[in-house]
């Protein structure tokens, strides 16, 4: 330790080392009374009257410091300053040195003015027993310690050296290693004394704040020791489990603790044995974390950790709003808002949990069902009757569903499907003629009386031949057989309607077909800036016109590639396009390209762009690929790795229908995005759902805070543009409001006349080949 008589330390521990003087009055009392009878001793030994003024002298010092004390203690009673603590230090250094100089003073002069050898003694003993008293009683002063030895050693010095004996005078020069042995030992002793002392504080200190952080927690805490004691209770935990604060629980077994605390109305009566056994096993470590449900309104969660001493810390939260929340944004996630029945992704998740449980060859049945002119319901009702129609007709599908194990879904509109898992194929048609029964039926909305007629579509196969997609268009071929029997019927499917099911398969492979020979085009919706004065690029979409059928939706085509797994070439064939298109058009202008989940899985698409690139000549920054989120939700990591490449090529890469995913913004970190394409879900009701503008100004702000460009998509209308132009959603817009998707020669006519009129385009009227 260095010098702590020159530390910067606080009052309170300097005043520590000052009291440690002021202690112990009773050994100045026996030393008091040594020194005196010492010193008359002495006199009678001589007969020198002096040693009686030394017993007097020594008497008064004494009394003075026993006043000086007492002083002490009636001043310090309060707080007090650094400053009166080291003026309370010198007042007990003068003291001390006044008894120490008086001691040397009259061993000098025993030495100086006798010749008595007893009196030599006894005055050297009493002196340097003195400095032994230093080490164990002054050492909380350093320099009262250097003080004491000192006025001890420099007065028996002067006596020794002065002294006729010279031997006495060889023992002058020992007093040298007798001071520094005394300061060493006494500074020792203080050293020890001071680190005590600061450990002290720094634990207080650091008590006190655990104390105050565990008090001030937010979750409830108790820690438990290896004897099933509570050690630690905080005021959350208190509060949470309703026990008053003044209520002192440390020391108490862990049992008792909680007959006291489950009695309470706080814990349901019928609850508290599963409580108490379940909070027994988090703390004998058989659980680790559990949300308890301790009312019919409350729910905690648990969590434990065990400490090597076996002990263990509790640590509980009341998650009700937290679980509440969580349950409604799964449900919210997971089912219809109108209707409440699951959405299509879940409804597809129940099937396969369903499926999982049934016998392999055990029957499943698959219905679709609508309402017949449902539009004409809205048109002439409105949709708040519409809504409220679906509403009631989904209620009585459950019922029967609920009654038989049947799952039911909404998958849009006026549309609903149904699932019969395990059962006969006799039951499962008289479970459909009980629901076609139920909801087939006049419905009273409002004081209104709407009556219903249904037409839907059963198909029923093993439960090992069942595959969703093909259950569904063999339900839809069965239904459009129910339309031509009247209202309220419901058809089987049978290999005789499996006419439409025979064209899909042709399809299939006539579009395998039409890949080989390149017979697919792509047509382009231009992209443009805001104002609409210039087109600054476009995106490419897939086109297929059938040599028998004519055009075929991509909504048709697309489903079918992925089925028969050839969505790879069909993007590398609208690459191949885009790039030679592209490279014809001015040099401003891009093309974008949509690419799959299927394009994002390994190398190939890189060795496909870079080709593409290199025989079109096309700048690779000219080049914009867009993925959805869905594309990249299965391989994320190899998705983004791809990307990534992609992007030091120089290519843009954009999320395409970016808001509709439940962890688009997730995706905004994850992939190396350089814009984010708006899905037209946005913008749709932006003119009359100040909502939706909130929703969309939101996402603006934030992708232009992490350098994004914004294009925004579905824009049909000039009000939607207004809106749009005057809340600045958009760097670029695409849709119908400016230009359809046309061919590339279509794009470049629209780039020239944009550049000659240099004026914002306004409508500009789609020309198709015909």
């Amino acid at each position: 330790m260095q010098d702590n008589d020159k530390d910067d330390v606080s009052a309170d521990v300097r005043l520590s080392f000052v009291r440690s003087l002021y202690t112990k009055r009773s050994t100045l009392f026996i030393g008091m009374l040594s020194h005196v009878v010492v010193a008359l001793v002495v006199y009678y030994n001589t007969l020198q009257l002096e040693f009686v003024f030394f017993a007097a002298g020594i008497v008064a010092i004494w009394a003075v410091r026993m006043l000086d004390m007492n002083n002490f203690d009636q001043a310090t009673q309060g707080e007090v300053s650094l400053a009166e603590t080291q003026r309370w230090e010198r007042r007990y250094v003068i003291g001390a040195v006044s008894i120490t100089l008086l001691l040397g003073v009259m061993t000098a002069y025993t030495f100086i003015a006798t010749t008595s050898g007893f009196a030599q003694l006894a005055t050297v003993s009493v002196t340097f027993a003195t400095l032994v008293a230093v080490v164990g009683r002054n050492f909380g002063s350093k320099i009262n310690v250097d003080m004491m030895v000192l006025a001890v050693c420099i007065p028996v010095l002067i006596g020794f050296i002065a002294s006729d004996d010279v031997f006495v005078r060889v023992l002058a020069l020992l007093l040298l290693p007798v001071f520094l042995s005394t300061r060493s030992l006494a500074n020792g002793v203080r050293d020890v004394l001071y680190s005590s002392v600061m450990a002290q504080k720094q634990s207080t200190v650091l008590a006190d704040r655990l104390d105050g952080a565990i008090n001030n927690m937010s979750h409830g805490l108790i820690m438990i020791d290896s004897d099933k004691k509570l050690r630690v209770v905080n005021y959350k935990a208190k509060s949470m489990l309703g026990i008053p604060q003044l209520v002192e629980l440390e020391g108490k077994k862990i049992d008792v603790v909680l007959r006291y605390v489950l009695r309470s109305d706080k814990f349901a009566k019928d609850k508290r044995d599963a409580l108490r056994s379940e909070i027994l096993a988090l703390i004998g470590g058989r659980k680790s974390r559990m949300t308890l449900e301790i009312n019919t309104n409350q729910l905690f969660e648990f969590s434990a950790r065990h400490q090597n001493d076996d002990g263990v810390v509790i640590i509980f939260q009341d998650v009700t709003n937290k679980v509440k929340a969580d349950q409604k944004i799964l449900h919210m996630a997971r089912y219809d808002g109108l209707t409440n029945t699951p959405n299509r992704e879940w409804f597809r998740q129940l099937i396969h949990d369903k499926l999982l449980n049934t016998a392999s060859k055990s029957k499943v049945g698959f219905a679709v069902f609508d309402i017949i002119d449902f539009k004409h319901v809205n048109e002439t009702k409105g949709y708040l009757v519409g809504d409220a129609l679906l509403k009631q007709v989904a209620v009585r599908i459950n019922r029967i569903a609920d009654k038989h194990g049947i799952l039911v879904s909404r998958f849009g509109g006026d549309e609903f499907v149904a699932l019969f898992p395990h059962h006969r194929e006799d039951v499962i048609k008289s479970h459909m003629d009980q629901m076609f029964t139920d909801i087939c039926r006049v419905y009273e909305i409002d004081d209104m009386e709407i009556n219903v007629s249904f037409c839907g579509g059963l198909v029923v196969k093993d439960n090992n031949d069942f595959k969703l997609e093909e259950m569904q268009v063999c339900a839809d071929i069965a239904k459009r057989d129910a339309r031509k029997h009247g209202n309220n019927h419901w058809s089987q499917f049978e290999l005789a309607m499996d006419d439409k099911y025979s064209e899909r398969q042709k399809l299939k492979t006539d579009l395998r077909e039409a890949l080989k020979t390149n017979s697919l085009s792509a047509a382009y919706q231009p992209m443009f800036t805001p104002d609409g004065s210039k087109i600054v690029g476009a995106e490419a979409l897939s086109r297929w016109n059938h040599p028998e059928l004519g055009p075929i939706s991509p909504g048709i085509y697309i489903p079918l590639a992925e089925e028969i797994g050839i969505v790879r070439e069909l993007t590398q064939s609208m690459i191949r396009n885009a790039t030679k298109d592209c490279a014809t058009w001015p040099e401003h202008m891009f093309v974008s390209v949509n690419l799959s989940a299927h394009d994002l899985v390994d190398n190939q698409i890189i060795q496909v762009i870079s080709e593409s690139i290199l025989d079109s000549g096309l700048a690779p920054e000219r080049l914009h690929l867009e993925v959805t989120e869905s594309a990249v939700v299965d391989e994320a990591d190899k998705a983004a790795m791809l990307l990534r490449e992609m992007r030091q090529m120089g290519m843009s890469i954009a999320i395409d229908d970016f808001g509709t995913g439940y962890s688009s913004l997730s995706y905004l970190d994850k992939l190396p995005l350089n814009k984010v394409k708006i899905d037209r879900s946005f913008v749709r009701d932006i003119v009359h759902d100040d909502q939706k503008l909130k929703l969309l100004r939101g996402i603006i702000h934030m992708s232009r805070e992490l350098g994004l460009e914004i294009v925004t998509e579905g824009v049909e209308t000039n009000e939607q543009l207004a809106v749009i132009r005057e809340n600045d959603c958009a760097d670029v817009i695409q849709g119908f409001i400016f230009g359809m998707p046309m061919p590339k020669s279509a794009i470049r006519e629209l780039s020239r006349k944009l550049d000659r009129s240099k004026g914002e385009f306004t409508a500009f009227q789609n020309k198709q080949a015909k």
